[in-house]
């Protein structure tokens, strides 16, 4: 059998929405949040299960103080699995609202951006030092490309 002949890797992702007022600021999120998934892990070659969680600020802020100490929301949050299942993503609907309208981005981009950083964190890219970030924002923006959203990094001074 050649290379050719194996199925790619199956990629699962399941959306979970806790909050329905995400259907307003995104429309059709789901299919938007599998799709920045896929876009994120194309060139990784990682398949498997991703967990999207799309909650709001309270629920954020929990879970930020429970995992990372910190009392506040927060955008995104990701957490590794194991085996088959990459790990869960969490993002806040407040959060993301307001720094869509901060930002003059449009909330579907924002959005997708966030679940595409996410998902690289799933995968062990990070942005503690100078150039891990600027691998992870290359990576962000070439997930942003393939979905056809702008570059978030565009216009962002270094």
């Amino acid at each position: 059998m050649d290379e050719d002949d194996v199925d790619p890797p199956e990629l699962v992702v399941e959306v979970v929405m806790a909050e329905p007022a995400w259907r307003r600021l995104v429309p059709r999120a789901e299919a938007l949040a599998r799709r920045a998934v896929a876009a994120a892990l194309r060139e990784s070659g990682e398949a498997g299960s991703v967990s999207v969680l799309l909650a709001d600020d309270r629920a954020l802020k929990r879970l930020n103080g429970e995992h990372r100490g910190k009392d506040k929301p927060t955008n995104v949050l990701s957490f590794p699995g194991l085996g088959d299942h990459l790990g869960d993503i969490a993002l806040a609907l407040g959060v993301v609202r307001r720094e869509a309208r901060a930002a003059g981005k449009r909330p579907e981009a924002h959005f997708a951006h966030l679940v595409a950083h996410g998902t690289l964190h799933l995968i062990g890219h990070d942005h503690l030092d100078a150039g891990e970030a600027r691998r992870m924002e290359r990576a962000e923006a070439r997930a942003m490309h393939r979905m056809r959203l702008p570059n978030p990094w565009r216009g962002v001074p270094a």
